[in-house]
């Protein structure tokens, strides 16, 4: 039987474990603070997608697709189909990593809003999404989890990586 000093002590590590999974990926500019507290409800919503073999539970597909510069995009086909742009529901879950799914990690997030529900590009953020006329989507996507050299915001993300 476990002394109540060593469960406190196996809490508490498996407790910081958890929490560290939902830490910003880079630190924020003054400036931009606003986005990061903005940005609490995807944490929220999306810090237990973390561990991979959540994601099939919470209705996002799994896909052996890479996308250079984005990763595995795990499409909710419910959120999908839905117009509505909200903070804490994205459509799409963004992996990087191997061949075997259950090791891939979570490096962001994205919306999209069909561009047939809409007449003009939604906002979310303060930023307006890009228009994917291939995909006949608006998207904005977030870099959450892993640092973007080239902006929170930005569409590609070079320090996502695919297999060879």
């Amino acid at each position: 039987m476990f002394s109540r000093p060593l469960k406190a002590a196996v809490a508490v590590a498996i407790a910081g474990a958890f929490s560290l999974t939902a830490a910003p990926a880079q630190a924020a500019p003054a400036d931009d603070a606003d986005v990061w507290i903005a940005l609490v409800p995807t944490y929220a919503a999306t810090g237990k997608y973390a561990y991979e073999p959540f994601a099939p539970g919470g209705g996002y597909a799994r896909t052996n697709t890479c996308v250079p510069n984005m990763g595995y995009h795990y499409v909710n086909a419910q959120l999908r189909d839905d117009p509505a742009v909200d903070p804490a529901k994205p459509e799409v879950l963004l992996y990087e990593g191997g061949s075997n799914a259950s090791t891939r990690k979570l490096v962001g997030v994205e919306w999209r809003v069909p561009i047939s529900a809409t007449a003009a590009a939604p906002t979310l953020f303060g930023k307006t999404f890009f228009k994917d006329t291939a995909l006949g989507v608006y998207s904005l996507h977030a870099w959450i989890y892993k640092s973007n050299p080239n902006g929170l915001f930005e569409a590609y993300n070079p320090r996502v990586t695919c297999p060879a």
